[in-house]
């Protein structure tokens, strides 16, 4: 078994039917872990059959992720497909809203907010739970891997919420990590740089601002899903069995320039 060795472990994904959250979920996967993917509609089951079709095994669950019954629901739903026990999670799932900050909505700051911050919270204190419920002295083993954002480190344009929520991840990853670290279980969060993914329409389609954005990043390019995968098996391994409390940026460069 290598420090980076999955097999048997049981991991739940939220928003792992397209973009960052599909890349980590198939990185658990290969690495010999099975997943359930949570997702907002009936398109998590065919995407989890086709993760499965290869011989690995994945589940998908449909969760509204904005609203406290509906994830509770969803996570036991998830858990009973994992046989009652879990050693990883992932929080993927992320909404965006962009709106000038003087006339942003109230409606959409808190949707925002709802699925970002609360849900990532309520999801890693079940998550937490569960882990901590498999011994009978409170000694959980687990991992908890939240996404953060560079807007954990810097406040962006038109997306207050967005920046408010990412910044609320990476605190949040601290202050769990306080409580959990001696308890078996390690929070860390990855914070991913620019990814050419559906969240970032707006600024692939803006050409000026997507040149903006990729002449300071160092790598010269913007990332994707595969690029989040190695980082994502470290902080979900043994590998990392002494991180806690990590918000790590996967940026191409970009915090340092």
């Amino acid at each position: 078994m290598t420090r980076f060795d999955l097999n048997g472990r049981k991991a739940i994904v939220s928003g792992g039917t397209r973009g960052l959250g599909l890349g980590m979920a198939e990185a658990l996967l290969e690495a010999g872990a099975e997943v359930v993917i949570l997702g907002s509609s009936d398109k998590v089951h065919e995407v989890a059959a086709g993760l499965a079709a290869s011989g690995d095994q994945c589940h998908g669950v449909v969760v509204d992720l904005s609203g406290h019954q509906q994830r509770r629901e969803g996570f036991e739903s998830a858990l009973d497909k994992l046989g009652g026990e879990l050693d990883i999670l992932v929080n993927a799932a992320g909404v965006q809203r962009r709106h000038p900050s003087e006339h942003f909505p109230l409606e959409d700051w808190e949707a925002v907010l709802e699925v970002n911050l609360t849900a990532v919270f309520e999801l890693c204190q079940l998550a937490a739970r569960a882990m901590l419920e498999r011994d009978p002295q409170g000694q959980g083993q687990g991992k908890i891997v939240n996404i953060a954002s560079l807007l954990s480190f810097f406040g962006g344009m038109t997306v207050p919420a967005y920046a408010a929520s990412k910044g609320g991840v990476m605190q949040l990853t601290k202050a769990l990590a306080n409580e959990w670290a001696a308890r078996g279980i390690n929070v860390n969060a990855i914070a991913p740089g620019y990814m050419a993914t559906d969240m970032n329409s707006a600024l692939l389609a803006d050409e000026g601002r997507y040149a903006e954005i990729t002449a300071r990043i160092p790598a010269g390019r913007w990332g994707c899903g595969d690029d989040m995968q190695g980082p994502l098996l470290f902080l979900a391994s043994p590998a990392s069995d002494y991180v806690h409390g990590v918000t790590l940026p996967v940026d191409g460069g970009y915090l340092g320039r």
